[in-house]
């Protein structure tokens, strides 16, 4: 296998690995997650001539609806936690502890 397409199997299962732990709560799996996406997409971005490789083309064209789902998914959630702070910020300290401590 080309070192183009398994640098985009490593990608395509980092993306994979992300919206697996994108349902849950844990942070550090998400964090951890994200990390593994970043090493991956960087190892894709390093790959000199991968635009010029069609069957390079062809699978990230393929693997663009994963990574927009997961693009999408980040988004939600950080908007609903952004609300969530926005809720326990309108209700005050005394209601709900503040999110950060000093």
């Amino acid at each position: 296998m080309p070192l183009g397409l398994a640098a985009l199997d490593d990608l395509f299962d980092a993306f994979e690995g992300l919206r697996d732990v994108l349902g849950g709560n844990d942070a550090i799996a998400i964090e951890t997650a994200s990390a593994r996406v970043a090493q991956a997409a960087s190892a894709v971005r390093a790959i000199g001539a991968w635009r010029s490789d069609p069957a390079v083309v062809e699978r990230l064209n393929a693997m663009m609806p994963l990574i927009e789902s997961a693009r999408v998914r980040v988004a939600l959630l950080a908007d609903h936690a952004s609300q969530r702070l926005s809720i326990l910020a309108a209700h005050g300290a005394q209601t709900a502890p503040l999110t950060y401590g000093r």
